[in-house]
């Protein structure tokens, strides 16, 4: 038997109609400031994603830079630290780090060690602080449609299984194509 519906013809698209635009970077600026709560660090965040790709346009789960290897979310947090340098709240963190340093009695007496174990528990407390804000701003970009996001090691029978998810980005090509105009 024959049904005619399942075999028809698929609808003829008009060659004079309108194509959509290509996205430039007016257009992501102004998609972020629709949907993101804070579109210049996502932006940041983005363009960070967009420069670490690969051609196919996937970061992750691994970046390796100057002999270190990093995952994505790691590697984002750090280059995004220098950001915090001036933050007020630095300072602020650096006094509560001192005295749970010296609340523990790990606080080394020579003011130069103490000073460069202030500054390594600052540096891991502004990684830590900086991962999570990576993930919610790659969710941001997610919802905006300029970023897919994946995990590797999510499965029982794969290597990197027990929790132990390593977060892969890929910028959109539309994305890719407004940031990185020649690439």
């Amino acid at each position: 038997m024959f049904q005619p519906d399942l075999f028809a013809a698929a609808p003829r698209v008009r060659p004079d109609a309108a194509s959509p635009t290509a996205m430039d970077l007016p257009a992501v600026l102004d998609r972020l400031s629709a949907t993101c709560e804070r579109p210049r660090y996502s932006f940041m965040v983005l363009q960070l994603i967009a420069q670490a790709s690969d051609r196919t346009g996937w970061a992750g789960p691994w970046i390796e830079r100057d002999g270190r290897r990093l995952s994505v979310r790691d590697w984002l947090s750090e280059a995004l630290s220098p950001v915090a340098r001036r933050d007020p709240r630095r300072l602020g963190l650096a006094a509560r780090a001192r005295a749970e340093l010296e609340k523990a009695g790990t606080l080394p007496a020579d003011p130069d060690a103490a000073q460069a174990a202030i500054e390594a528990e600052v540096q891991h407390r502004i990684r830590l602080s900086g991962r999570t804000n990576v993930s919610r701003a790659v969710s941001e970009l997610v919802r905006a449609g300029l970023v897919r996001r994946h995990y590797q090691g999510f499965r029982v029978d794969h290597h990197n299984r027990g929790a132990q998810r390593h977060a892969v980005y890929a910028v959109t090509e539309e994305a890719r194509r407004a940031l990185l105009p020649g690439g």
